[in-house]
């Protein structure tokens, strides 16, 4: 658990009328919903919620919903941005309990650059997924995935079964081991397929 708590309102009426009443008084509507129960249309003050986003353990964490005076575990699942003024005008929150497993995109980080062999040589590191999907344990959500470079050499090749991931964590595609990112030459291209052009390149001569 985060130890972020939103507090929320429950709204009598939804549509796209009653969600700008809602934000004309500082509020972002919202939806609960998951489980047995029934979709709630619900609001929280805008400041806390942003509050909550800015803490960087919002979405996709589990965090409590509070409502008058009562609090329940929620995995906030979506938030939609006015692209005009970069601020929140809906939310989504998923009811959960703790040891229930969910499906959450974790984000992927890289360590060690700098003693990276295939990146001294040259190379770059392409990221072809900045999330990997997880069936994970509502209260053991990993913050991210790091990948260490460390030992590494141009044309590697990072798979999601690559990946050390927290107990109890596993790939929500098990059936299909994509890849996260590649090693490559600055023209694009991995060690192995340079070699084979060069390879093609001296038959031809």
């Amino acid at each position: 658990m985060t130890g972020i708590v939103i507090n929320v309102d429950v709204r009598e009426q939804t549509g796209t009328g009653s969600a700008r009443a809602v934000r004309r008084l500082g509020n972002v509507p919202g939806i609960l919903y998951g489980g047995s129960l029934p979709p709630v249309a619900i609001a929280a003050k805008q400041n806390e919620l942003l509050k909550a986003i800015r803490s960087g353990k919002f979405i996709a964490h589990m965090v409590e919903l509070e409502y008058s005076g009562e609090r329940q575990p929620v995995i906030p699942k979506a938030i939609q941005w006015d692209p005009l003024t970069d601020m929140p005008v809906h939310f989504d929150l998923y009811r959960v309990e703790a040891n229930s497993v969910i499906n959450v995109d974790v984000p992927v980080h890289f360590k060690n650059h700098d003693i990276c062999p295939g990146l001294k040589r040259g190379g770059v590191l392409n990221v072809v997924s900045h999330t990997v999907s997880l069936d994970v344990l509502a209260s053991n959500i990993p913050e991210e995935i790091v990948i260490d470079l460390k030992g590494f050499e141009m044309g590697h090749v990072f798979h999601v079964s690559d990946l050390k991931l927290p107990e109890g964590a596993r790939p929500h595609h098990s059936s299909r081991d994509a890849t996260i990112a590649t090693i490559a030459s600055r023209g694009g291209s991995t060690a192995a397929e340079a070699t084979e052009e060069g390879e093609e390149g001296e038959a031809e001569a």
